[in-house]
Protein backbone atom coordinates (compact mmCIF):
# COMPACT_ATOMS: atom_id res chain seq x y z
CA UNK A 1 0.00 0.00 0.00
CA UNK A 2 1.55 3.57 -0.64
CA UNK A 3 2.01 5.55 1.58
CA UNK A 4 -0.59 8.55 1.45
CA UNK A 5 -0.08 12.21 2.78
CA UNK A 6 -1.67 13.12 6.49
CA UNK A 7 -4.33 14.00 6.99
CA UNK A 8 -4.59 17.54 8.26
CA UNK A 9 -6.82 17.41 11.49
CA UNK A 10 -7.65 14.65 14.23
CA UNK A 11 -10.97 13.07 12.74
CA UNK A 12 -9.38 12.88 9.49
CA UNK A 13 -6.45 10.93 10.80
CA UNK A 14 -8.38 8.38 13.11
CA UNK A 15 -11.06 7.82 9.79
CA UNK A 16 -8.55 6.81 7.87
CA UNK A 17 -6.65 5.25 10.88
CA UNK A 18 -10.57 3.04 11.13
CA UNK A 19 -10.72 2.38 7.83
CA UNK A 20 -7.29 1.04 7.54
CA UNK A 21 -8.18 -1.40 10.76
CA UNK A 22 -11.02 -2.70 8.57
CA UNK A 23 -9.16 -3.46 5.36
CA UNK A 24 -7.17 -5.16 7.68
CA UNK A 25 -9.62 -7.21 9.51
CA UNK A 26 -11.04 -8.31 6.06
CA UNK A 27 -8.30 -10.51 5.50
CA UNK A 28 -8.31 -10.27 1.82
CA UNK A 29 -5.01 -8.66 1.40
CA UNK A 30 -1.76 -9.73 0.21
CA UNK A 31 0.88 -10.46 2.68
CA UNK A 32 3.05 -7.04 1.24
CA UNK A 33 -0.15 -5.15 0.84
CA UNK A 34 -1.17 -5.88 4.57
CA UNK A 35 2.15 -5.37 5.99
CA UNK A 36 2.18 -1.97 3.95
CA UNK A 37 -1.17 -0.80 4.92
CA UNK A 38 -0.29 -1.89 9.40
CA UNK A 39 2.86 0.41 8.83
CA UNK A 40 0.59 3.24 7.62
CA UNK A 41 -1.68 2.56 10.85
CA UNK A 42 1.14 2.67 13.24
CA UNK A 43 2.22 6.02 11.33
CA UNK A 44 -1.51 7.54 11.48
CA UNK A 45 -1.51 6.03 15.11
CA UNK A 46 1.56 7.90 16.18
CA UNK A 47 0.67 11.48 14.52
CA UNK A 48 -2.53 10.72 16.30
CA UNK A 49 -1.26 10.44 19.60
CA UNK A 50 1.46 13.60 18.55
CA UNK A 51 -1.74 16.12 18.46
CA UNK A 52 -3.61 14.64 21.32
CA UNK A 53 -0.16 15.12 23.07
CA UNK A 54 -0.29 18.38 21.68
CA UNK A 55 -3.71 19.43 22.34
CA UNK A 56 -3.07 18.50 26.15
CA UNK A 57 0.01 20.71 26.03
CA UNK A 58 -2.24 23.83 24.77
CA UNK A 59 -5.10 22.99 27.49
CA UNK A 60 -4.35 25.27 30.52
CA UNK A 61 -7.08 26.14 32.82
CA UNK A 62 -7.23 29.37 34.48
CA UNK A 63 -7.65 29.61 38.17
CA UNK A 64 -7.88 32.19 40.95
CA UNK A 65 -4.49 33.58 42.56
CA UNK A 66 -4.37 34.05 46.23
CA UNK A 67 -4.44 37.95 45.08
CA UNK A 68 -7.72 37.34 42.91
CA UNK A 69 -5.69 37.46 39.87
CA UNK A 70 -6.04 34.64 37.21
CA UNK A 71 -3.02 32.22 36.35
CA UNK A 72 -2.72 29.58 33.97
CA UNK A 73 -2.65 26.24 35.30
CA UNK A 74 -1.92 23.25 33.72
CA UNK A 75 -5.06 20.61 32.60
CA UNK A 76 -5.48 18.14 34.77
CA UNK A 77 -8.45 15.84 32.66
CA UNK A 78 -10.49 14.13 35.44
CA UNK A 79 -10.03 10.59 36.23
CA UNK A 80 -12.10 7.75 34.99
CA UNK A 81 -12.61 4.36 35.91
CA UNK A 82 -10.52 2.93 33.43
CA UNK A 83 -7.58 5.34 34.27
CA UNK A 84 -7.93 4.48 37.42
CA UNK A 85 -7.60 0.69 36.87
CA UNK A 86 -4.83 1.25 34.56
CA UNK A 87 -6.78 0.12 31.70
CA UNK A 88 -5.99 3.11 29.77
CA UNK A 89 -2.42 3.45 30.12
CA UNK A 90 -2.13 0.07 28.43
CA UNK A 91 -3.94 1.16 25.16
CA UNK A 92 -1.79 4.18 25.15
CA UNK A 93 1.50 2.20 24.48
CA UNK A 94 2.17 1.82 20.24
Amino acid sequence: MAEQEAPQDFAATLARLEGLVTLLETGDMSLEASLGAFEDGVRLAREAQQRLDSAELRLQALIEGPEGALVPAAFAAPETSASASGDADEEKDW
